[in-house]
């Protein structure tokens, strides 16, 4: 088993600069914590040329920890740095009038803009839709908000603020996660999050398509709760249809038997059966073709209703083998998945084929691994070619193009 300290050597290096189909693209990220800096991510990793406008204390985010243990500078946490990378930093003050107009000479170049602060934090400061609008008509301006923007769809519960655990909560997730009906829980990573955060990168681009057409860019909102009840779209089905939403039962699934995690010798493995033949398949790769005539487990039907007796039967197969064994035994005939977390994946070649853990290099500490583009393009391929900005580090930068600019324009 590799150490975390050393997970560095195992995963891909930084590409050597920015590909992506968003090419091209500028993107202000206004954001901070989770959802909006998530959104901003994925289209910097796509390539999009995103600035991250921060305050004089920097993101919420970036100075909370945790830190890597020969971090000295703490220039920015973990939390920070594993949904920042890819972007450029500039601080700007938006309570004074001179950063005020820089920040507003920025949306001028931008085609997009993501913020997830309040409702109406940035309206007060008077950078805002409307005074972006009025800057550059062609922008598309998106926001993630616990409930939504007043501007769109006003929500009794706009001014709320919200967190996974609560989008998670009213979105419907929590109500059919865990053991029982009496024993609900969320789900593990944040997507009252991570979700919102996709569905507005995915908004921004879909508008930002449009404005090729129009020539005008629009404002676009997600809330947090609207997210989580479309990933709950199955619930609503058997609600719709069935007079029930989806009930909690652990990891099994509502009308599929087998379909659990079963306990292994050193772990855990998921196994499945969606077919009859899947059934009939795994009944002799593990010895128990007696199960194919049992009356109790001779169709999916029988099998739902007797639910425990097919779970006693594959967990007593599973937890005489390990894990491996479990995969090696059933892999690529029937539905089979080893229960894997960060220190699995260090180890999988699947994760290694598909590159998806990437050393990010820093200046004043060790390398780090972080998660790599999921989504695999065959002549723009996405990737990390970028490590984590500090606090400012490309405003001089910034500034001078915004100056070559105002130049050439008056040239």
């Amino acid at each position: 088993m590799n150490s975390h300290l050393d997970a560095h050597e195992h995963a891909a290096p930084m590409a050597a600069g920015p590909t992506g189909p968003l090419r091209g693209l500028r993107i202000i990220d206004v954001t901070h914590a989770l959802a909006g800096p998530f959104a901003a991510m994925f289209l910097a990793d796509m390539g999009a040329d995103v600035i991250k406008v921060e305050g004089p204390t920097g993101e919420m985010t970036r100075f909370g920890g945790p830190w890597t243990r020969d971090d000295e500078e703490k220039s920015y946490s973990g939390g920070y740095a594993i949904r920042n990378r890819n972007k450029r930093s500039i601080m700007l003050d938006l309570t004074k009038d001179e950063d005020k107009e820089t920040f507003l000479q920025l949306v001028e170049t931008a085609d997009g803009l993501i913020e997830n602060l309040r409702a109406g934090v940035l309206d007060r400061l008077g950078v805002g839709w409307d005074a972006c609008h009025a800057r550059n008509p062609k922008l598309v301006y998106a926001c993630i908000r616990g409930f939504g923007d007043p501007r769109n769809a006003p929500s009794p519960y706009a001014e709320w603020p919200a967190y996974d655990l609560i989008a998670q909560a009213m979105g419907g997730v929590v109500a059919s996660t865990g053991e029982d009906p009496e024993h609900v829980m969320k789900v593990g990573p944040p997507i009252g999050d991570t979700v919102p955060g996709l569905m507005t990168a995915l908004g921004l681009l879909a508008a930002l398509h449009r404005a090729k057409d129009t020539g005008e860019g629009q404002f676009i909102d997600v809330a947090m709760v609207d997210a989580m009840m479309t990933m709950s779209e199955a619930s609503q089905m058997m609600y719709s249809y069935m007079g029930r939403p989806m009930r909690p039962m652990g990891n099994a699934v509502d009308g599929i038997s087998p379909y659990n995690v079963y306990p292994t010798a050193d772990g855990h493995a998921v196994i499945a059966t969606p077919t009859e033949p899947h059934w009939k398949l795994l009944c002799g790769l593990i010895g128990r073709d007696d199960l194919i005539t049992d009356e109790r487990t001779s169709s999916n039907r029988r099998r739902v209703r007797n639910r425990p007796v097919v779970d006693e039967a594959l967990g007593g197969w599973a937890k005489t083998k390990t894990t491996a064994e479990v995969v090696e035994t059933l892999g690529n005939v029937v539905p089979v998945g080893p229960v894997y977390g960060p220190e699995q994946w260090v180890e999988d070649p699947h994760v290694a084929a598909r590159e998806m853990l990437v050393r990010v290099e820093h200046d004043h500490h060790r390398p780090t691994v972080v998660l790599n583009c999921p989504i695999k393009f065959s002549e723009d391929p996405a990737g990390i070619y970028r490590g984590v900005p500090k606090l400012d580090q490309h405003g001089e930068e910034i500034r001078a193009e915004l100056a070559a600019r105002r130049g050439g324009s008056e040239g």
